[in-house]
Order: structure tokens, then C-alpha cells, then sequence
């Protein structure tokens, strides 16, 4: 890990992933970024872009990085587009989850499918449980976005 990590004694699990010593539905790697399927997808290839080199916060990644995340994530989003018939994907630079950052590549069903809940007027929200494809259907889904790639 880089000295952008703030807590250097806890392990960063983004970290752990673009070492390869956690498994992921690989997309696409090269020596700076490794973009892989979400495991609890928004919708179906939902992918999830890396730097190798661990920086917390979106806004301390060096430009040129940031720049290649977002080529990425256009070459990404054009395969959603034609594999899975939708005209719009949503990029999504975060660290809510995971203070690594990372983007969210997902192509968009649904005007919603990245709803706020500043938008949402119920006060209290029900969720269902995360999806699960499991290990087939995400080595599937890897395969034919590897290949649109």
C-alpha cells in the first residue's frame, strides 16, 4: 500500500483485489488499474474500475491516473451498451463502501438504478437482499464483457 492509505494497519480489501489474492470476474487489468464485476451487481455487468496503487479519496488520484479510469470506463460502457441493449450507463467515481477509490461502471435499466436517497420520500426504506449471481453467472458475465472489450 502507498502512503495514501490512512490507516495503514488495516488491510484494504480493493488492495488485496488488485494484488490477486482475493478472487474477482476479471474485465480487464494492466499494470494500473484492474476493472472486475461487482459481486452484488446493480445490474447485470456492473463493474467495478481499481487502481492497483491504494489512494483513499477519488480527488487524491493523480490526473493522469484519473484520466485512464475514466477512458476505461468509456471503453467499458460502449460494450455494456451494445451487449446489453441499454442506451444510457451510469460512471460513478465512490468510496462509500470501501475507502479505496474506485469507480462503478453500470449499465442503466432503470432511470433509478443509482436513485440517491435524497430523491426518495418514504422516511423509512425497506431493501432487499444484495443479489447473488453466483460464481457461474459472474464467470460468464466476465467472459462476454473480456470479449466485447
Amino acid at each position: 500500500m502507498s502512503d495514501n492509505n490512512t490507516d495503514a494497519l488495516v488491510p484494504c480489501l480493493f488492495c488485496e483485489v488488485a494484488r490477486s489474492k482475493i478472487r474477482t470476474n476479471v474485465v480487464f487489468e494492466n499494470d494500473r488499474l484492474l476493472a472486475f464485476l461487482d459481486i452484488a451487481p446493480i445490474r447485470r455487468g456492473h463493474v467495478q474500475i481499481v487502481p492497483r496503487e491504494h489512494f483513499v479519496h477519488f480527488d487524491d488520484l493523480p490526473p493522469d491516473l484519473a484520466s485512464e479510469v475514466i477512458e476505461l470506463g468509456q471503453k467499458i460502457a460502449r460494450a455494456q451498451k451494445r451487449l446489453y441493449g441499454v442506451e444510457r450507463v451510469a460512471f460513478l467515481f465512490t468510496g462509500g463502501d470501501v475507502p479505496h477509490a474506485h469507480a462503478h461502471v453500470v449499465p442503466m435499466v432503470e432511470k433509478t438504478d443509482i436513485t440517491s436517497r435524497r430523491y426518495i420520500k418514504e422516511e423509512t426504506l425497506t431493501f432487499a437482499a444484495l443479489p447473488n449471481p453466483g460464481v457461474e453467472e459472474l464467470e460468464s458475465v466476465a467472459a462476454e464483457l473480456r470479449s466485447a472489450l
